[in-house]
């Protein structure tokens, strides 16, 4: 139902090993685009997939970071075959690859379930005519700004995902002026309104990808939850620190946006669900540790999983 897609770098891929059973038990299918060099800690997350009895779809021909030019080590790690069936090979179709291109990489991974994500693909009439007597036993997932109406519609009869960016990317300064804000509302209309099978988001990070931050002149907590009194739409609290004139004291200024959130937890207002996520906050604020930027990131992304598995249980 819920497919969270991640860029795989070191943090993301520990939410999913720590969130491997739940999304197990939830039928939740993560996508994993992987980003860095190494593949030890993909490997390490999906064996905990498997362990859990999950699934997840792992891109074999990455956009960003180092296998965007050859996606042949993440293809031979599925081909060790460590993983059973639980793991299906992603082909990822940005506008840079034509029909020819997509044939040839899905005849290789015929034996992984392939799933087809379109995020700019231009030859959608070609694609769906190639899989015509086996497109109802194919899953396609749309990233929404690059797949409208029209363009799903010729995979009509295949399992369809439609994942949507609910984070809107600013400089985190700029999200104290906008403390909370609309996040999404597909799990309300992903099935009766737009006739998928599935939904899915790229949680607290967004599509935007970058190798790695700069200075932190400001540092945010983000958190969503979903309000009862506004038809169930999931919302996102931006907790920001009042510093954010220099790029130091990135422990200090963590502590500035962690109070923030302890003071809107204790007010009974927030509608935050308690998550073990925001217990890891609240056991945070009473140390007065600070884990690292990384590690805070790592726990928003663990809230959204744990509040929609929570709504969707």
């Amino acid at each position: 139902m819920y497919h969270p897609y991640f860029r795989g770098k070191q943090f993301e891929l520990l939410t999913i090993r720590e969130t491997a059973k739940l999304m197990a038990e939830q039928n939740f299918v993560p996508v994993i685009e992987p980003v860095k060099e190494s593949l030890g800690g993909l490997e390490k997350a999906l064996k905990a997939i498997c362990d859990a009895e999950g699934k997840a779809i792992v891109i074999v021909n990455p956009y960003h970071g180092d296998h965007q030019e050859n996606g042949t080590g993440i293809s031979q790690l599925l081909q060790q075959g460590l993983f059973g069936g639980a793991i299906s090979a992603g082909i990822l179709l940005r506008g840079n690859i034509n029909l020819a291109d997509a044939v040839t990489c899905h005849q290789a991974h015929l034996g992984h379930n392939p799933t087809f994500i379109h995020a700019g693909f231009t030859e959608q009439k070609g694609l769906a005519g190639y899989l015509h007597d086996a497109l109802p036993q194919t899953r396609h997932v749309f990233i929404a700004d690059h797949a409208n109406t029209l363009y799903r519609k010729h995979f009509e009869g295949s399992t369809r995902i439609l994942i949507r960016d609910g984070f809107k990317p600013r400089k985190n300064a700029e999200f104290a002026k906008i403390p909370v804000e609309e996040f999404s509302e597909l799990h309300l209309t992903f099935q009766s309104d737009l006739g998928m099978n599935g939904f899915g988001d790229f949680l607290m990070v967004g599509d935007v990808y970058s190798e790695g931050g700069g200075p932190a002149y400001a540092v945010a907590i983000h958190l969503t939850f979903i309000d009862p009194d506004a038809d169930e739409v999931m919302y996102i609290y931006h907790f920001v620190s009042t510093t954010n004139d220099t790029p130091t004291d990135p422990a200090g200024k963590f502590g500035q946006a962690l109070q923030k959130l302890m003071v809107k937890l204790n007010s009974g207002t927030s509608k935050l669900l308690e998550t073990s996520a925001i217990k890891e906050f609240r056991d945070l604020h009473a140390k007065g540790h600070f884990p690292g930027l990384g590690y805070v990131k790592k726990l928003s992304m663990k809230h959204h999983i744990e509040t929609l598995a929570d709504y969707l249980g």
